[in-house]
């Protein structure tokens, strides 16, 4: 697990996101991985609503859920600067 922690530690410093899937860690460059829609960007971090409110027994479910709303105005936020 320690190997693991280094790699994606590693690659933030290079400017790249770590995101677990079903194919296992990807890894992109985090200014790409926010220039797609803010549904996309929750589904690849499972933090979508859908996978957020099936975690209902575990507390983290509150502050998951925070992180997806949060995400979702930055980026409503970041469209309208941008317009």
């Amino acid at each position: 697990m320690e190997e693991i922690k280094d790699k994606i530690l590693e690659e933030y410093k290079k400017g790249n996101i770590v995101v677990s899937g079903f194919e296992g860690l990807q890894v992109m460059p985090i200014k790409e991985f926010i220039k797609q829609p803010t549904e996309g960007m929750l589904y690849d971090l499972n933090r979508n609503e859908v996978v957020v409110l099936t975690s209902l027994p575990d507390p983290k479910w509150v502050n998951d859920y925070a992180v997806s709303k949060v995400i979702a105005e930055l980026k409503n936020r970041i469209k309208e600067l941008e317009s």
